[in-house]
């Protein structure tokens, strides 16, 4: 136990911002950038593939399927080296790990987003469609005023969970030497020499933590989220008072 608690104090700093400030920015502080902007920037590519993948159009709706399912269906590592060796030659310049990792989870998570809002979307009832095409709106007002603002907010929780997700994917960002956590752990074993398993249990209980802790907030979310949805069904149900007789 004292041999956990010695790393730590003596690599704290490390693992949470790296080097810096006199050197690069590293460790956790990495790892919450590269996941809330792999999100962030996937978010509305996501959310256009998930409208392309419903819309009655089929030269929207093919390209879009067969991208997610393609993205889907390979591991992120081999995105990581397709991005990590084809970026350079498509743009012509160096491309750093950090813009590498972070480009390969804009394409990952969009595809898993997308699903995600899809999900959503045809989890709606038919007659919001039917009802706000009654009242005159267009398919896109219909999809951007009436049907995408519910999908997003009953799908809060499972694009928190994708977060979760995001996190624990930046540590792949590790084989092209992007610093963040799982690199920062790695520097510190390499430092020590001989206490691997400490070092890497550490990291393990850091990750579980983290992730643990988002995980609870995912589902706090959903219970008031279903929470308002039953209040809202039961006020509903709830017979109009009768007017009462005059005596």
């Amino acid at each position: 136990m004292g041999d956990f608690v010695s790393i730590l104090a003596d690599n704290w700093v490390l693992l949470l911002v790296g080097q810096y400030p006199s050197g690069p920015l590293g460790g956790l502080a990495i790892t919450f950038i590269l996941s809330v902007l792999g999100l962030a920037l996937a978010f509305p590519l996501g959310v256009l593939i998930a409208l392309a993948r419903v819309s009655p159009l089929a030269w929207l709706r093919r390209p879009a399927t067969v991208l997610v399912y393609v993205v889907r269906g390979v591991p992120l590592i081999m995105f990581i080296f397709w991005v990590y060796f084809f970026l350079p030659v498509m743009t012509g310049h160096t491309v750093s790990g950090f813009t590498t990792m972070l480009v390969t989870l804009v394409i990952y998570q969009a595809a898993y987003l997308a699903e995600i809002v899809r999900a959503g979307i045809e989890g709606l009832p038919k007659g919001q469609t039917e009802a706000a095409r009654a009242v005159g709106l267009s398919y896109m007002q219909t999809t951007t005023k009436v049907i995408l603002p519910q999908a997003l907010y009953n799908m809060v929780p499972a694009m928190l969970s994708q977060f979760v997700s995001t996190i624990k994917e930046t540590s792949l960002g590790y084989v092209i030497s992007v610093n963040e956590l799982t690199f920062a752990a790695n520097q510190i074993n390499n430092t020590l020499l001989t206490k691997p398993f400490q070092v890497y249990v550490i990291l393990a209980a850091i990750y579980f933590v983290l992730c643990f802790s988002l995980t609870q907030v995912a589902r706090m979310l959903e219970r008031r989220i279903a929470a308002r949805r039953a209040g809202v069904v039961s006020a509903k149900a709830e017979p109009a008072p009768q007017p009462q007789p005059v005596v």
